[in-house]
């Protein structure tokens, strides 16, 4: 089939960017979408043309470094699939593709289609670690987890912080990926010790490096491709709260910022 691609091209952070039109030949139904652009991209650099930079690693659908927004819809019109599994047989012959860079004060593009994510990797890092012995291996019977708490602790933990919930998110609210994170820990027994530092450190870092507060549109829900639940969120706001009013007693009744 023939396609009709209009990519976001930007070549630095500070540079203006801006839609540029190209028009690709012979797709197949069993190209996935990255392996569409490396078509595109190969047919650049025989041309003599820059070709389009976009980012990925494993194209498992496991890393979430494939993301870019697909006509106005993060990771593309495919639900619960990430860019590298969505295939073109999703589309039709003669179709225009809108493609561009996830847009977030807090995700700078960098060039092209790739955007620095780093924000994520700072939210993580000041949740801390977990307090745990170390040693020999734990005994796999010897701390008692519930089916429920444990079923929700895997869901929480299928987040890839791939940033589609940011891209999304009218707000640009990392409230999904923050709340999953932090479900995967505070619903475990080892979570336990620092669950309410973690809440406080980890949502008030995803302000600081710039994201929204959450307003509940559901937009992030609708486009995770690991259909991480909103009600994570609840969760979140609920440690948040217990742990700002536990500190404010520790303080005499004084706001603790």
């Amino acid at each position: 089939m023939k396609l009709t691609l209009h990519i976001w091209r930007q070549k630095a952070h500070n540079d203006k960017g801006g839609f540029v039109r190209y028009t690709l030949a012979d797709v197949t139904e069993h190209m996935s979408f990255l392996e569409m652009l490396d078509v595109l991209n190969e047919e650049l650099v025989v041309k003599g043309e820059e070709p389009v930079h976009f980012e990925h690693d494993c194209r498992e659908g496991i890393c979430g470094c494939c993301g870019a927004v697909v006509n106005g819809e993060p990771h593309g019109p495919q639900k619960g699939t990430t860019l590298c599994q969505l295939h073109m047989r999703h589309f039709h012959d003669n179709d225009e593709i809108w493609i561009e860079p996830f847009r977030s004060k807090a995700f700078p593009i960098l060039k092209d289609l790739i955007v620095d994510r780093g924000a994520f990797d700072r939210v993580i890092q000041a949740g801390g670690f977990i307090a745990v012995r170390t040693g020999s291996a734990p005994d796999a019977n010897g701390i008692t987890v519930s089916k429920e708490a444990s079923d929700l602790a895997m869901d929480a933990a299928e987040c890839i912080g791939c940033g589609a919930c940011v891209a999304a998110c009218p707000n640009g609210s990392a409230s999904l990926f923050v709340s999953a994170k932090l479900s995967q820990l505070g619903l475990l027994p080892q979570g336990q010790p620092e669950r309410m530092k973690r809440a406080i450190a980890m949502i008030r870092k995803a302000e600081e490096e710039g994201f929204g507060y959450c307003s509940n549109y559901g937009e992030c829900e609708a486009v995770c491709p690991k259909r991480i639940s909103i009600h994570h969120i609840a969760r979140a706001n609920c440690d948040y709260h217990k742990a700002s009013f536990t500190v404010w007693q520790g303080t005499g009744g004084k706001a603790a910022r």
